[in-house]
């Protein structure tokens, strides 16, 4: 009996001896400054988000939180960065649906990375819908006004994005595969020139971000159509939905921003991130600034959020490969 007790205390120091260096790793992390990189310029949503959220988890985690702005190549050269930086959870990736979900599938052979195999999802951050706007003089009133027209006059109704293979393209794409229209896609390098053309009248209309849009919206330069979400917003209650026009009840897709970090980052690290991001974006602070924003706060499990990016993958895979968009 002194035996076996003996035996099983030795198996039990051995196990922890272990598991105790990654035990304590987590325990002790973060033990210097943590770097989000953010891989679009500075002053965008997604960017803006960063701050938001490392302001807080700045106070929460007690180490300075560090926004690096790595933009360029459809946010995949900032990606890129965080896939080939060190797992030890300093540093993050804040990204969008492009670079870590619809871009494999625009840019299939320009891919330096796996977004499922070499980055680590730590939680959803805020799910970012578009709205749908046209010019303040358009005769256009609803979403069925424009379904109907563009049915009637295929190709003769435009709408702008701020680039080729991202969700407001992707918006553009379901809405003329749903209703059964042809209408012609204007890509720009940003929102101020997607929206500027809209009240100038070069293009009848766009899918944009709400925070892009709100002050054209406030001072009456544009009309707010339909949201691309699957629920109202908010922030915006009065403004509709597409999917509440009948034709179009399977509507629904919107941008969204994720916090990631390089996969093999031990599991204990993106778990303490997780539960910290979690935490803040419950802070009543942070949330109405990322509804300011035109967000939803979404905070999820490490497990939560991996689903979410595999069933928004299939969503966004289809809608390309449906439209044939390529980038190649």
């Amino acid at each position: 009996m002194h035996s076996f007790i003996k035996q099983l205390a030795i198996y039990t120091c051995l196990i922890f001896a272990c598991l105790g260096p990654l035990s304590s790793n987590a325990q002790e992390y973060p033990a210097k400054s943590i770097t989000i990189i953010v891989p679009f310029s500075v002053g965008g949503g997604v960017d803006t988000v960063a701050r938001l959220l490392g302001e807080k988890l700045k106070e929460s985690l007690g180490q300075s939180i560090i926004v690096d702005n790595k933009p360029g190549g459809s946010g995949m050269i900032g990606a890129l960065a965080v896939v080939k930086a060190n797992p030890d959870g300093y540093t993050l990736l804040l990204g969008s649906a492009g670079e870590t979900a619809i871009n494999p599938f625009v840019y299939k052979t320009k891919m330096q990375y796996s977004p499922s195999k070499d980055l680590a999802p730590i939680s959803l951050i805020t799910k970012i819908p578009n709205v749908l706007i046209v010019n303040a003089n358009s005769p256009f009133k609803s979403i069925g006004d424009i379904v109907t027209f563009a049915k009637n006059n295929p190709g003769k109704l435009s709408y702008s994005s701020s680039g080729v293979g991202n969700p407001q393209h992707l918006n553009g794409e379901l809405l003329d595969e749903l209703a059964g229209t042809e209408m012609i896609h204007v890509p720009y390098k940003g929102a101020a020139g997607q929206i500027i053309d809209v009240t100038s009248g070069n293009v009848d209309m766009t899918f944009v971000s709400y925070s892009g849009a709100k002050n054209f919206i406030e001072s009456g330069r544009v009309r707010a159509i339909a949201f691309t979400s699957a629920k109202r917003q908010d922030f915006s209650p009065n403004v509709p939905t597409i999917n509440e026009y009948k034709p179009l009840q399977s509507y629904e897709l919107e941008n969204w921003f994720g916090l990631f970090a390089p996969a093999n980052t031990p599991e204990p690290i993106l778990q303490k991130i997780n539960s910290e991001v979690t935490k803040a974006l419950r802070d009543p602070v942070l949330v109405k600034k990322l509804r300011e924003q035109g967000g939803q706060p979404a905070p999820m499990t490490t497990q939560q959020f991996s689903e979410f990016l595999k069933k928004e993958s299939i969503v966004y895979g289809r809608v390309v490969e449906k439209a044939k968009i390529t980038a190649e």
